[in-house]
C-alpha cells in the first residue's frame, strides 16, 4: 500500500519549497551576472510565487447526513484524538465551510450571517468586508474549545416561509424537497451563509484547502458554490451512503453540480460511506463484500464513473481506529485505500502540472538568457577581429576604424526611431485589447442579461438572452486572440528586418493562446445553464436569487478576463524584453569598441592587453552558459508521474494561477 494522503501531501510541500528555492537561486545568479531584465525578473517571481503559494483544494460534496464531516475528521484531524468538525446524528454542517491557513492571521472561525443573501453581493465581495463576519477565536492548544467553537457551523434559526423563500431554502415548485414546517409554521434554515476556518494545521499550512459543503438545498441556493468553488477544486469527493446507494437527491446533486464538469484535471472520487452498517452477525464476510461490490457496480454505472473511483469506507470506524491505533480496524474501515486514491489522484497530478508549468517558463527563460550570452559572445568576436586587424597598423588606420564604428553607431541610433514607432503601434493595440477585457466592457456585455433578470416574476425569454450574452463574451475573447496573432505578426516582420540590418538574433515568441479561456467561458455557461432552465423558473423569479446568480457569473467571467489580460501582458513583455536586451547589448558593444580603439591609441601595449581581456571574457561567457545549464537542468526536466498516475495536462492548467 502506498503512502497516505497526509504523508503524500507532506512530501508535496517539501518538494514545492525545494523547487521554489531552486528558482530563487536561479534568479539571484542571473541578477548577479547582469542577465536579468524587468520582464525576466517578473516571470521568475511569478513562477516562484506560484510554486510557493500553490493551493490544493479538496471539496467534499454530498446530501445531508452522508458523513462528510466525519470523513474530514478521519482523514485530516484524527491526530487531535477527538472529533474536530461537528459530526453527530442528523444534519451537522449547515453552511459551506472552508478550512485553510492564512499566514500571519490568528486561528479563528469567521462566519457570514445568512441575512447577507438578501443582498446582491457575492461571496467573493463579502470576503472583503471583514466587519460583516462574526469572528470566533480558536485555541489550538485546547481541542475541546476548538471542537466547541466549530459547532457553530451547525447552528440554525427558524424563519417564516416567505423569508425562507427569499433566502433560497423554500421552493414552491419542488414542495417535496422543502424543509418541514414546525407547529408554528416556521422553517429551519442555517444561521450562517459561509464559514472560513483558519488553523495552522500542518497540511493546511502547506497549501491544502478543504471545502465542506452542505446538502442539496444549500448547494443549489448558492450559485457561487457550483459556479466557482466546486468546479475549481482539484479533487471532489462525492459521498453516498453504503446502505442506500445512489438516491434521487444524490443523483440530482451529481447531475446538476458535478457530473457535467468533465475536467480532466479534477479527481472525481465517489465514497460509499458507513459500510459498518452492513456489518452484522447474520451475514458472512463474503456476503457483506458481495453486497458492497453490487453497490459499487450500481453506483459507478448510475454516475458514469470508473469502478476504481468508487471506494467503500467507514469514516467513523477509521477515525476510531486512528485514535486507538487499531491497525486491524483501520484496514477494515477502507480509509487507507481512500487516502491512497486521494494521494495518487491529487498529489501526483498536481506536482506534474506544477513541474510542467515551471519547466515551460524556465525553458523560455533559459532560451532568452542563452540568446543574451550569444549576443555578448558575437560582439566579443567582432571586437577580436577588429583588434587583430590593427596589428602593425599606423595611426591613420586606427582613426579610420574609429570613424567606421562611429558611423555604425549613428546609423543604429537613427533606426531606434523606427523601432519606437512599431512599439507605439504595438502598445496601442494592446491597450485596445485590455479595454475590451476590462470590467467596464464586461459589464456592458451583461447589461441585456441584467435587465432580463431584474424584474420580478417569471423571466420569459431569459434563456435566449443568456445564450446571446455568452456568445458576445466569447466573441470578445476570440477577438483578443486575433489581436494577439496580429501583434505577433507585426513584431515578427520588425524582428526579421532588425536581424537582417544589424545582425540581431530576435525571435518573436509564439502567438498568445487564449483558446483555453474561451473553453472556460463555455464551461461557465454550461454551469449556469441549469439556473435559467424550466426547472428553476420559480426560483429565478425571486429578484434576490437572480441578483446572486448574476453576481457569481460576473465575478467568474471577470476573473477569466483578467487572467487573459495578464497573459497577454506577460507575453508582450516577453516579446519586447529581448528587443530591449539586444538594443542594450548593442549600445554597450559600440561603447566597448570605441573604448578599445582609444586605449590602443594611448598605449603601445594596449592592443595585446585588450585582446587578452577579450579572450578572458569569452572564457567567462562559456562558464556562464555552463552554470545556466546546471541551474536549470532540474527545473526544465519533464515531470515524471508517480507509479499508477496518468498525467494528461491540458493547456488550461499551464496558465498562472491568478484565475484560481
Amino acid at each position: 500500500m502506498g503512502p497516505s494522503f497526509n504523508e503524500q501531501f507532506d512530501q508535496h510541500g517539501a518538494w514545492r519549497r525545494a523547487f521554489a528555492q531552486q528558482l530563487k537561486r536561479l534568479g539571484q545568479w542571473m541578477g548577479s551576472h547582469d542577465l536579468m531584465d524587468a520582464a525576466v525578473e517578473e516571470r521568475l517571481q511569478r513562477l516562484e510565487e506560484q510554486v510557493r503559494s500553490d493551493k490544493v483544494t479538496v471539496a467534499f460534496v454530498a446530501e445531508f447526513s452522508r458523513g462528510k464531516s466525519e470523513l474530514i475528521n478521519a482523514i485530516f484531524f484524527a491526530g487531535y484524538g477527538r472529533r474536530i468538525m461537528p459530526a453527530s446524528a442528523g444534519r451537522t454542517t449547515m453552511c459551506p465551510t472552508e478550512l485553510g491557513y492564512e499566514n500571519g492571521t490568528a486561528p479563528s472561525l469567521r462566519l457570514l450571517p445568512i441575512d447577507t443573501r438578501m443582498q446582491s453581493l457575492g461571496l467573493a465581495e463579502w470576503r472583503l468586508k471583514a466587519d460583516r463576519w462574526v469572528k470566533v477565536p480558536l485555541d489550538m492548544d485546547d481541542p475541546a474549545q476548538l471542537a466547541q467553537a466549530l459547532e457553530k457551523v451547525s447552528e440554525v434559526r427558524r424563519v417564516s416561509v416567505d423569508e425562507a423563500r427569499a433566502l433560497g431554502f423554500w421552493s414552491d415548485e419542488a414542495a417535496d424537497e422543502n424543509p418541514v414546517l414546525d407547529a408554528a409554521g416556521m422553517v429551519e434554515v442555517p444561521m450562517w451563509r459561509h464559514a472560513v476556518i483558519n488553523i495552522p494545521h500542518p497540511l493546511l499550512k502547506q497549501g491544502l484547502v478543504i471545502l465542506d459543503t452542505p446538502g442539496l438545498n444549500a448547494v443549489g441556493a448558492e450559485p457561487e458554490l457550483t459556479i466557482n468553488l466546486i468546479p475549481q477544486a482539484h479533487a471532489v469527493v462525492f459521498i453516498l451512503g453504503a446502505d442506500t446507494g445512489v438516491t434521487r437527491s444524490d443523483l440530482t446533486i451529481w447531475r446538476d453540480h458535478l457530473g457535467t464538469a468533465e475536467d480532466a484535471t479534477d479527481a472525481r472520487l465517489v465514497v460509499l460511506n458507513k459500510i459498518d452498517t452492513l456489518w452484522d452477525t447474520l451475514s458472512s464476510p463474503s456476503q457483506v463484500q458481495a453486497q458492497l461490490e453490487r453497490q459499487r457496480q450500481t453506483s459507478a454505472e448510475l454516475l458514469g464513473v470508473p469502478l476504481s473511483h468508487v471506494v467503500p469506507v467507514s469514516a467513523q470506524k477509521g477515525l476510531v481506529a486512528k485514535i486507538n491505533c487499531d491497525d486491524i480496524l483501520l484496514e477494515s474501515s477502507g480509509l487507507p485505500l481512500l487516502e491512497e486514491a486521494l494521494a495518487e489522484g491529487i498529489m501526483g497530478r498536481r506536482q506534474a502540472i506544477l513541474r510542467a508549468t515551471v519547466a515551460s517558463g524556465v525553458a523560455s527563460l533559459q532560451s532568452e538568457t542563452r540568446r543574451v550570452i550569444n549576443i555578448r559572445r558575437r560582439d566579443l568576436d567582432d571586437q577580436m577581429l577588429e583588434l587583430r586587424s590593427l596589428r602593425g597598423k599606423n595611426a591613420s588606420v586606427i582613426d579610420a576604424m574609429r570613424g567606421r564604428i562611429e558611423q555604425e553607431q549613428q546609423e543604429f541610433e537613427a533606426s531606434t526611431a523606427k523601432i519606437q514607432a512599431v512599439r507605439a503601434v504595438h502598445l496601442k493595440m494592446l491597450r485596445e485589447v485590455f479595454h475590451q477585457l476590462g470590467p467596464r466592457s464586461l459589464k456592458a456585455q451583461l447589461v441585456e442579461l441584467t435587465e432580463a433578470l431584474q424584474p420580478k416574476g417569471l423571466k420569459l425569454g431569459v434563456r435566449k438572452v443568456y445564450g446571446d450574452t455568452f456568445a458576445k463574451v466569447r466573441t470578445i475573447m476570440e477577438a483578443a486572440q486575433s489581436t494577439g496573432i496580429e501583434i505577433q505578426a507585426m513584431l515578427g516582420g520588425t524582428f526579421r528586418q532588425l536581424n537582417t540590418e544589424f545582425g540581431f538574433s530576435l525571435q518573436v515568441p509564439a502567438a498568445p493562446q487564449l483558446g483555453n479561456y474561451v473553453q472556460e467561458i463555455v464551461a461557465i455557461e454550461q454551469r449556469h445553464l441549469q439556473y435559467v432552465g424550466m426547472g428553476n423558473t420559480l426560483r429565478l423569479a425571486q429578484p434576490e436569487f437572480a441578483q446572486r446568480l448574476l453576481r457569481a457569473m460576473g465575478l467568474r467571467l471577470r476573473t477569466v478576463f483578467e487572467s487573459a489580460a495578464n497573459e497577454l501582458e506577460l507575453w508582450s513583455k516577453t516579446a519586447t524584453a529581448q528587443l530591449d536586451a539586444q538594443l542594450r547589448e548593442r549600445k554597450r558593444s559600440f561603447s566597448r569598441r570605441i573604448e578599445a580603439v582609444n586605449r590602443i591609441q594611448q598605449a603601445a601595449n594596449g592592443l595585446v592587453d585588450r585582446i587578452a581581456e577579450i579572450e578572458e571574457a569569452e572564457q567567462h561567457l562559456a562558464e556562464l552558459e555552463q552554470r545556466l545549464t546546471e541551474l536549470t537542468s532540474d527545473l526544465v526536466r519533464q515531470p515524471q508521474a508517480p507509479e499508477g498516475v496518468d498525467i494528461d495536462i491540458p493547456l488550461t492548467e499551464l496558465q498562472p494561477l491568478a484565475a484560481s
